[in-house]
């Protein structure tokens, strides 16, 4: 059996397919999510999705062979994006699985699960009791569940379009890099009948991702897409990841706009639908998010990055929304799930609504300097951590919190938050500043300490 500790992660399953995932782990999983998050909670069926890798229609196959074999049916949609695995579960109140490694490479696969309702499923709320019990070995079950297949493409895209009003929009040209992944599917058949004239980059579904990587959040995988929109003349472009769940915008000069910016842009309107509600935000989006809720009578409630702690605050606090700088974007009426597609909805009914340039439509929202994210490999994550933090406590008006990783604030607005990450000997740090001079500085002092220049 492979060793499950590689391919078990905080918030799914995911490992190279043949080394690390097979159809025999994976239908062990399948059957033990059955028992656990199935039938234990009394749910008829579990659902299942696959994105469009070579890999995952067999993996997807043996998880449901798995599941039945505990007496428990499946529903199988087939080819879907995450948010639409998330958008059956929700509204078929189910447990689903859906077969996907998201951005990285080809060789890759992995499962993400969720409760019925599209209720998170990681490490400490079901993964690692899914863990021990594949590791201790199963019993042949007794089958008798039954594959039954639905394509819930339409009733996903109409559900959508039902959140956003997009009816009364002026016309507007979008690019849209698909990357050969998911969106590809999803676009056309929720932007079908609105008016936008889509221009369409790798729409062609191939797990292979012949044209680049389906990872919007390396700038090396927006270069075509800036490119178009440029050439094109196009009010935006949307770019997708393999699995569809993260859109990245880029305004009509063609230049990327901060998922911290769109986070607030989606706050407002969401605000403005129940005017006093509760936004979630990640500790390393910009601290514009805040101010900007409360300036539109919102309550931010900060929260550690990932998206079970976000699912679970907006769970706890009745949030309206949520949203990481990854470009994760939640929202409560979408059961708490996060979708690319929803929230370039968003952006495209308040371009459409007005007659501004993206650029100066975002400009309210954008009021900081950023470094991005920047990754340091070290030998002793915990004595960097330590190093640092000893470095600016010692400073005078400097503020220190560890909520995730350690932040630290400084008198003139500057901030960084240092994190290490959970499964590579790294230290992610985010520096934001009033001007990109400040940001200079302090990130250069930060490295400094952390890679001992």
């Amino acid at each position: 059996m492979p060793d499950l500790s590689a391919i078990v992660k905080a918030y799914d399953i995911r490992g190279i397919v043949g080394e690390q995932l097979n159809s025999a782990v994976v239908h062990d999983i399948g059957a033990v999510f059955a028992e656990l998050i199935g039938r234990s909670a009394g749910s008829p069926a579990v659902v299942i999705g696959h994105d469009m890798r070579d890999s995952s229609p067999g993996l997807a196959m043996a998880f449901a062979r798995g599941v039945t074999s505990r007496s428990v049916d499946v529903i199988s949609i087939g080819l879907a994006s995450t948010d639409m695995l998330y958008f059956a579960s929700g509204c078929l109140d189910l447990p689903g699985a859906m077969f996907t490694a998201s951005h990285n490479p080809a060789r890759y696969n992995g499962i993400k699960l969720c409760r019925a309702g599209a209720a998170p499923v990681g490490q400490d709320s079901g993964l690692g009791e899914i863990r021990t019990a594949v590791e201790a070995g199963i019993e042949p079950g007794p089958g008798g569940g039954v594959v039954t297949e639905r394509n819930m493409l339409a009733d996903y895209a109409q559900y959508l379009r039902s959140l956003v009003d997009l009816s009364a929009i002026r016309p507007l040209r979008v690019v849209v890099d698909a990357g050969n992944g998911m969106g590809g599917y999803t676009v056309p058949a929720v932007v079908e009948g609105l008016p936008l004239s889509v221009i369409p980059l790798y729409f062609e579904l191939d797990g292979n991702f012949p044209n680049h990587e389906a990872n919007p959040l390396d700038p090396a995988n927006l270069v075509d897409l800036q490119a178009t929109v440029r050439e094109h003349g196009a009010d935006l472009g949307l770019a997708f990841d393999g699995d569809a769940d993260r859109c990245f915008v880029i305004d009509e000069r063609g230049e990327p706009v901060s998922p911290s910016a769109i986070t607030a842009l989606v706050a407002t309107r969401e605000l403005a639908t129940e005017p006093g509600a509760t936004v979630i935000y990640n500790l390393i989006t910009s601290q514009a998010v805040p101010e900007i809720v409360a300036e539109h009578g919102g309550r931010p409630v900060r929260t550690r990055v990932g998206h079970s702690f976000i699912k679970q605050r907006m769970a706890e606090t009745g949030a309206i929304f949520g949203g990481e700088h990854s470009a994760h974007y939640y929202f409560r009426n979408f059961w708490r799930a996060d979708s690319g597609m929803l929230a370039g909805l968003h952006v495209l009914a308040a371009l459409g609504r007005q007659q501004q340039p993206l650029s100066a439509l975002m400009a309210e929202f954008s009021r900081y300097a950023a470094s991005g994210e920047i990754n340091s490999t070290v030998d002793d994550q915990r004595a960097r951590m330590v190093l640092v933090r000893q470095h600016f406590a010692a400073r005078d008006g400097i503020q220190l919190d560890e909520l995730d990783g350690l932040t630290v604030r400084c008198p003139n607005g500057s901030w960084f938050n240092l994190r290490p990450s959970n499964t590579e000997p790294l230290l992610r740090l985010n520096v934001e500043a009033p001007d990109l001079a400040a940001v200079e500085v302090l990130r250069d002092e930060v490295l400094a300490l952390v890679r001992g220049d």
